[in-house]
């Protein structure tokens, strides 16, 4: 089987785009509210849901930190909702996802998502589970419930990438 590196990139709101929003103070249009006294930053990410009787949920995901070198052999995404990611410890997590070909996965890329950062998946879109850094971390996780199967996964037949270090 082929072993692929993936090399670390900086996420920024240009490079992620196709995949989906970012979410993180200063991007987005700012409010004052509550006596000028709280910024809103507002309309960062939508939730996206459709299917039969969806509801967008708010969970709280802990995750044991994953060690470097690692090896992503599969990747998953949800048809009927957006998933969105926070998280609450202020840690760095890596994030992998591939662009649609065809009803499969292209070859994955990978950002380094710093501990301010959040990211919402777009609906069909194929991410690697959550890769927690160093330890433990909880993140703040909005995606669907209700009914119909909203998880595909892939795992790749011809190879495995491997995420060797966390360098952007």
């Amino acid at each position: 089987m082929e072993l692929i590196n993936l090399p670390v990139r900086a996420l920024t709101p240009e490079n992620f785009a196709p995949f989906g929003d970012i979410i993180e103070t200063g991007l987005g249009e700012v409010k004052l509210i509550n006596w000028d006294i709280t910024e809103r930053h507002h309309a960062l990410a939508k939730a996206d849901v459709i299917g039969e009787e969806p509801q967008v949920l708010m969970n709280i995901f802990r995750s044991k930190p994953w060690q470097l070198p690692l090896t992503i052999k599969m990747v998953e995404r949800h048809p009927l909702g957006s998933q969105a990611f926070m998280p609450l410890n202020g840690r760095d997590y890596l994030v992998v996802v591939a662009e649609d070909n065809n009803g499969v996965p292209h070859q994955p890329v990978a950002f380094l998502a710093r501990g301010n950062q959040g990211v919402n998946y777009h609906r069909n879109v194929w991410h690697h589970p959550l890769l927690a850094l160093d330890e433990t971390s909880d993140f703040l996780v909005v995606d669907r419930g209700g009914a119909g199967n909203n998880l595909e996964e892939y795992y790749f037949p011809q190879q495995n990438f491997t995420i060797s270090d966390r360098e952007i």
